[in-house]
């Protein structure tokens, strides 16, 4: 892939990587690539960051054909190392093959994704707990209504330093389980990461936020009792001695962090149990103690341990509102093989050295 760079003339100002937040400030360039039924992927061009232009009647605008990845680069002594790309955009293939986008060329992409975190290396953090964000989106921008397969496309890539997702750090949540709305259901689009999916979940958010809670806990939309995810997270929980989460059945984002997650604790002779599990047994096992731990699982936390499950008038603690024993494990062994802390013995990271 060719790709013309475009450096900016003035850079801005690095923020204080100790008070980063998430997602609040931005690098000083980003990559746009645009799709044509024509052309296919073409003029590949890293260029300041700024505003993209787009049409009134773009498609994106009318009917949701948007897909994303969230993914992170970590700085190590002589460069820089990223857990899992390949696995993220050959994911973002699988969102655009349900949305009617086009694929990447997953290999191609990374290699564009590298020079542009090369161009901006200097905006990679340092501190303890911080990373660069990588955000890799695509829409369709056909300019006309009318609604169909796209036939003209844009793909992104924008960087942002970032702290920890939550303010609460590894502070346990308190979590509501949610019996009125529902996140996606089976044969939608709730495997593609996609805008619409989050836009859905943002009123029971949003009337949980009120109510003093951190998270929603989805359940099913055909049942509405197996649970699926927490937030915008995957979700497992430590019942008898075996970790039990959520099983993949087209409604349920197939996350990195989950994959990963359920290899280490297999690895390390954790029984692991990927099936359907009631709400009525999940609040027994927090009821009658059986329930050890829980967390949610994702890119941006990584791992957020649960202190509280409410339901239905129910309001029950977890691990004393405390983080598990094996949730701690979990965060430091994924997060030291994220930082290069612990050795990498799955060759899940891609390194780049620029020292």
């Amino acid at each position: 892939m060719e790709i013309k760079i475009e450096r900016a003339k003035t850079l801005k100002e690095k923020p204080d990587f100790n008070n980063l937040g998430f997602g609040k400030y931005f690098t000083d360039h980003m990559f746009v690539m645009d799709f044509s039924e024509e052309k296919g992927w073409h003029d590949a061009r890293i260029v300041p960051f700024g505003y993209i232009p787009i049409h009134p009647a773009s498609t994106v605008l009318h009917y949701g054909t948007e897909i994303f990845e969230g993914m992170k680069a970590y700085k190590t002594a002589d460069g820089y190392q990223m857990f899992r790309p390949e696995e993220n955009f050959k994911r973002m293939n699988d969102s655009a093959e349900r949305l009617c986008l086009p694929e990447l060329d997953v290999n191609e992409t990374i290699d564009a994704l590298v020079k542009l975190i090369n161009i901006d290396y200097d905006w990679i953090p340092d501190k303890p707990g911080t990373s660069l964000y990588i955000r890799p989106f695509m829409f369709g921008n056909d300019e006309s209504l009318g609604v169909h397969a796209v036939h003209n496309a844009t793909f992104v890539i924008i960087l942002s330093p970032v702290g920890n997702y939550y303010a609460e750090g590894l502070a346990p949540v308190k979590i509501t389980i949610e019996d009125r709305d529902v996140r996606a259901v089976r044969g939608g689009t709730g495997y593609a990461k996609c805008g619409g999916n989050y836009a859905a979940s943002l009123r029971a958010g949003k009337l949980a936020a009120a109510r003093g809670f951190s998270q929603v806990l989805w359940l099913d939309g055909v049942d509405r009792k197996y649970i699926e995810e927490v937030g915008s997270m995957n979700v497992m929980f430590y019942i008898n001695g075996t970790v039990v989460t959520p099983k993949l059945t087209g409604s349920v984002l197939p996350g990195i962090t989950r994959k990963s997650i359920i290899q280490i604790l297999k690895d390390w002779g954790y029984k692991v149990e990927e099936r359907l599990l009631s709400v009525d047994e999940l609040m027994s096992a927090a009821e009658d103690g059986s329930l050890s731990e829980a967390w949610g699982t994702g890119t941006a936390a990584v791992v957020s341990p649960i202190g509280r499950l409410y339901y239905e008038g129910k309001d029950l603690t977890v691990s004393n509102n405390q983080i598990g024993e094996l949730t701690q494990k979990l965060y430091d062994e994924l997060t030291g093989i994220q930082w290069g802390r612990v050795p990498d013995t799955r060759n899940w990271c891609y390194k780049v050295k620029l020292k």
